[in-house]
């Protein structure tokens, strides 16, 4: 029988050590000195010589090697030159399974290739400019924004404006590689946009309750924010969402349930007035509002869904309009304004009897005051408190768990809403379901294409695209059946459109990409050849230097010449990146149970964690040379980085993460918390870990690392479950006051309880997260990093050897033989733990465990315990190098790394444990952006395969429609058909109004979106067409008027003109399956006024 692993690396251990080297460690040269001063080796003998000057380090010549199983310690008896990489150890078990660096290329292998309009920009660059929406006319691409709207031309798509100075100025931060775009003055935050070809306006809905138009065809010079036309206050509350109906009218939803309507007799009026008119314009288009809840509320009882109305959509095939909640639909008569229908997402009428309430927003703006009155309380006794403070704890988890049952009700919500080019209503939920529904609001068919949230819908001819939280896009026929999909984002996909051929991308971090709509396809591999030839014309390359430390400061706090001998100026002066991590910042059962508790609602931090912030900072010069990027910490562990000033434009993007190991899973005194960060486009990620203790744990050390790595997930640094910290709050505090209280009078079973509390707030948080649906998506969050790196108290000790032996083993550094004796190498060189990562060669003394305030190396334990010398204290990392490969910076092998510094602070003596630092050289490769964008461009234009791909997406079948002419009397009724005889190409079709008047008046301009004349009824306006089928098209002159329809007993626009015959143009769009191009048919519709006799 085969030995284990373990059992052979031991036997492999001399067990005799080798000749003491006490010569080649026997001197120390620090920088301040030109002499070198003897060390006394006792362990019992005086101090450290210059313990008091912060650079006073042991420094070991080392040479460029590397370990990585077998040993390779002769590198010690050679000398090195001063700044070479230290020779590293590299653990078995890597590059398999979630242990393999992520796959990089210049050209991702698996996503189509696609145009970098705006890259993805760092998150902290987004102050104001962070893009909520996007909207695509026929030659521009219009955003939304917090500050107003920005619009990107498609003839300047690839125009390298972004890197160079425009107007005298530079690009705002996050818009450096952009393609080029113009900016609006600036307005409240954008958070709709609707897109009205026919009279050339971008219609925008904002925070501040107004509507907003921009002109598509005016002048935008570079360096001058364009202004807004016609605007109005359309609503006191945000204008949440906007459509445009078959009849031109506009819709806009609010908060409230309120829906205003906007007739476009009002709209037209005040378009033509003159820029000093503007003022009288919005009085006249406010004067004529329709409001929906008004309308339809009789004796103060509405039938309306008071929810926030978040999706307005209009069937232009039946002339109807639905609003959307996040639960609940409402379908309207476009014409009418008829309230048809109210049903849930059940597809389940609801029949509604709301009433105003209190706590509802109001349109009228008035503020509503709440004063609760109570009965003084009495004050109790210490019993009572107590049982009050129980059945407020047991009140608070008993609402945690029923919030684990209504949480589950809570993801059904609605998330996208679109009609099909074929009439059918699609939504998305935030559980992943995509349900059908038919023009009557009638539920068709339902069904999950992803276990994730859609966030997203779009529609162009036979496809459909759905955008998910995960980043992904894919790619559905009319169907529903799954036809493509791949991941475009890092973030949730919140916005598709189409335009220009080509499907546009928005996520949540404001980066936006465009997709060839023809994608996946042929020119899709032909393109990521073309541009990975090219790779070499967009690589950059940059070097950043990290500095890692990590310190067990055993509930202890350090003195200034402490953190200066640790991190001082000298120590950092090449230093970017600063992460420290700190195990044992506060400790003790009721700070750990509180901070249990302060997790379960999304709190975190203490004050003790603050004053190490504060004076680590101090000690990095935070205010003039690093900037602090953030934190996180859980219970007794802590992690922070700092960032240099002038690297801080390159860095960003930070989430967080923990991940407990102690009493039940869910106890911070063991475990590991993270930072993840973009650094020149690349993802780091930072863990700082305490392990579980004890000579004999190693398996235990090795679950909570394999725990660590596979569960960790990191999210933004915000205060996540903040409604949930609001709702239990009071009770939880409660609670900890209490189990303080009792604790101190011997009852530590209550931890078990705490345990317990933050165990199952967990199980309610792990029921709620989405199933990766494919092996790419299961790898854990570190697996997709491109870089990983490991520090804190792993607590590894060293095993074979006695106290004795040890200590004399230090004495002489002869730290080749005790590296053997080492758990962590022995675990690592069997693949059993940091499968695959690396770690420079051990060259200073073990770092724990000392007597606190007693310096040099006879502060070892010396107490009853006697623990033998160990190095718990380390970092390790894993870059994009697979085993001991040595490759070149490249953009398949992006982030190299070595290590220049690897030492501990041995003069430090404010914990049992001393101070680890590492220094790691990375070369990062990267794209520049805007350069690839520039060689796609050439590409496109040079490449005779891709300019035929393109060309072929231009074919539309061949279509017929029966007539050129319509006349109508009133009420007549005028049926044509429109036929496509393809034998295997279906086309869609939709008809618009061009609006001409039989005299060609110049005044006369057609309807917004081309809508059609309230008393003209067409149907269906569009729809699908199958090979070979024909369509009958119904034109049916509606009612000339009602009592509304008049104004002081005159029409209110020429549309509705008695005794005047009235002339206008329909236009019949077709378009295939998946083309770019489109053909159109004109039919000239003629209505002649016969008096009634």
């Amino acid at each position: 029988m085969n030995d284990p692993p373990d059992v052979k690396a031991v036997d492999e251990i001399s067990h005799s050590p080798p000749r003491p080297k006490s010569q080649f460690y026997s001197q120390q040269l620090p920088k301040t000195s030109g002499s070198h001063h003897p060390r006394n080796h006792s362990l019992d003998g005086a101090d450290i010589i210059g313990a008091s000057d912060e650079e006073d380090f042991y420094r070991y010549p080392v040479n460029h090697m590397m370990e990585t199983g077998d040993g390779a310690d002769a590198c010690e008896d050679a000398q090195m030159l001063p700044n070479e990489p230290l020779p590293e150890f590299v653990g078995s078990g890597g590059g398999v399974g979630v242990f393999k660096a992520p796959i990089r290329a210049a050209m991702h292998p698996t996503r189509p290739p696609c145009i970098e309009i705006r890259p993805h920009p760092l998150r902290e660059s987004q102050d104001g400019k962070l893009i909520k929406t996007i909207a695509s006319t026929d030659t521009q691409l219009w955003a939304g924004q917090e500050t107003g709207v920005r619009v990107w031309k498609y003839s300047d798509t690839f125009e390298p404006g972004s890197v160079t100075e425009t107007a005298g100025r530079r690009l705002p931060r996050g818009d450096e590689e952009a393609a080029m775009f113009h900016e609006s003055a600036s307005t409240s935050q954008t958070l709709c946009l609707m897109v009205d070809e026919a009279i050339k306006m971008v219609w925008s809905g904002h925070k501040d309750g107004k509507v907003r138009s921009w002109k598509m065809d005016q002048q935008f010079t570079d360096g001058n924010a364009f202004k807004e036309g016609l605007s109005w206050q359309a609503h006191k509350t945000p204008v949440l969402s906007m459509t445009m109906s078959f009849y031109g009218d506009i819709w806009t939803g609010a908060e409230g349930g309120n829906i205003r309507i906007w007739p476009w007799e009002g709209l037209e009026k005040s378009l033509g007035l003159t820029q000093e008119e503007r003022r009288m314009a919005a009085v006249l288009i406010e004067r004529s509002v329709i409001d929906l809840r008004a309308q339809v509320t009789i004796n103060g009882v509405c039938n309306m869904p008071s929810s926030d109305v978040k999706y307005l959509l209009s069937d232009n095939v039946r002339a109807k309009v639905w609003a959307a909640a996040t639960q609940t639909f409402s379908l309207w008569n476009a014409r009418t304004r008829e309230l048809l229908k109210v049903f849930n997402l059940e597809g389940q009428i609801e029949n509604r009897v709301d009433t105003p309430s209190q706590d509802q927003p109001v349109e009228d703006g008035d503020n509503v005051k709440f004063v609760f009155k109570g009965k003084k309380d009495k004050p109790h006794g210490f019993l009572q408190r107590s049982l009050n403070a129980l059945i407020g704890a047991a009140d608070a988890v008993r609402r945690v768990a029923k919030g684990a049952g209504t949480l589950v009700e809570d993801t059904k919500k609605i998330k996208a809403m679109m009609i099909a080019a074929d009439g059918v209503i699609w939504t998305g939920c935030s559980n992943g379901l995509i349900i059908h529904w038919d023009g009557n609001g009638n539920r068709v068919q339902d069904f999950t294409r992803h276990a994730t949230a859609v966030q997203s819908l779009c529609s162009h001819g036979s496809r459909i695209w759905v955008g998910y939280a995960t980043g992904n896009i894919q790619i559905l026929d009319l169907e529903g059946n799954l036809v493509a999909g791949w991941v475009a984002h890092n973030e949730p996909v919140i916005k598709l459109v189409v335009g220009h051929g080509h499907l546009f991308s928005l996520a949540t971090h404001g980066g936006v990409r465009g997709w060839n709509i023809s994608s996946p396809a042929t020119i899709d591999s032909t393109l990521r050849q073309q541009l990975s030839e090219r790779a070499d014309m967009y690589t950059r390359r940059d070097k950043v230097t990290i500095m890692i430390g990590t310190w067990n400061v055993s509930q202890g706090r350090a003195s200034e010449t402490a953190l200066k001998s640790w991190l001082g100026s000298s120590a950092v002066s090449d230093v970017d990146i600063v992460v420290v991590g700190l195990q044992e910042v506060e400790m003790g059962a009721g700070f750990l149970a509180m901070s249990a508790a302060r997790e379960t609602v999304g709190l975190e931090g203490s004050a003790v964690g603050q004053w190490w912030l504060d004076h680590i900072g101090n000690t990095l010069n935070e205010r003039t040379v690093f900037e602090r990027v953030g934190s996180r910490q859980l219970a007794a562990l802590l992690i922070a980085v700092w960032v240099r000033k002038t690297v801080r434009p390159h860095v960003g993007d930070l989430d967080v993460a923990v991940v407990a190991c102690g009493l039940g899973r869910a106890i911070g005194n063991k475990g590991g918390v993270g930072l993840r960060l973009r650094v020149h486009d690349r993802l780091i990620c930072f863990v700082n870990c305490h392990l579980a203790a004890h000579l004999e744990a190693v398996n235990k050390r090795n679950a909570d690392f394999d725990h660590i790595f596979r569960t960790m997930t990191f999210s933004r640094s915000s205060a996540a479950g903040m409604a949930r910290c609001l709702y239990l709050s009071c009770s939880l505090l409660l609670y900890v006051y209490l189990f303080c209280l009792l604790y101190s009078f011997g009852f530590p079973w209550l931890l078990i309880f705490a345990a317990g509390v933050s165990s199952a707030n967990q199980a309610v948080k792990t029921s709620n997260q989405t199933t990766p649906t494919s092996p790419e998506e299961a790898r854990p969050d570190l697996a997709e990093a491109d870089m990983v790196i490991f520090n804190g108290d792993l607590n590894y000790r060293l095993f074979g050897i006695s106290y004795d032996e040890a200590r004399d083993l230090v004495s002489q550094r002869s730290f080749d033989w005790l590296r053997q004796k080492d758990q962590l190498r022995a675990e690592m060189k069997a693949g059993k733990v940091f499968q695959g990562m690396r770690e420079a060669i051990l060259m200073f003394p073990p770092t724990y465990k000392f007597e606190i305030g007693k310096p040099g190396l006879g502060g070892y334990d010396s107490g009853e315990k006697k623990r033998i010398p160990a190095w718990c204290d380390r970092v390790l990392y894993r870059d994009n190098k697979e085993g001991t490969t040595t490759k070149e910076c490249s953009l398949d092998c992006p982030v190299i790394a070595s290590i220049s510094q690897y030492d501990a602070c041995m003069d430090v003596v404010e914990s049992d444990h001393k101070p680890v630092r590492c220094k790691l050289n990375l070369d990062i490769a990267h794209v520049d952006k805007a350069v690839r964008r520039q060689e796609f461009a050439k590409i496109l234009v040079t490449n005779e395969d891709i300019r035929s791909s393109i060309e072929e997406l231009r074919f539309i079948p061949d279509t017929s429609v029966s007539t050129d002419t319509i006349e109508l009397q009133n009420q007549d009724t005028f049926c044509f058909k429109i036929t496509n005889p393809s034998h295997e190409h279906c086309v869609f079709f939709k008809i618009a109004c061009l609006g001409l008047c039989a005299n060609a008046d110049p005044n006369c301009r057609p309807r917004g979106s081309f809508g059609f004349p309230r008393w003209l009824h067409v149907a269906p306006a569009a729809g699908l067409i199958q090979p070979e089928q024909e369509v009958d098209v119904s034109v049916h002159h509606e009612e000339l008027h009602k009592l509304e329809d008049l104004t002081g007993g005159a029409a209110q626009s020429w549309w509705a003109e008695d005794g005047k015959d009235k002339e206008l143009t329909l236009v019949v769009t077709v378009r295939g399956s998946c083309s770019t191009d489109v053909k159109t048919h004109r039919v000239t519709l003629r209505h002649r006024s016969i008096p009634p006799r």
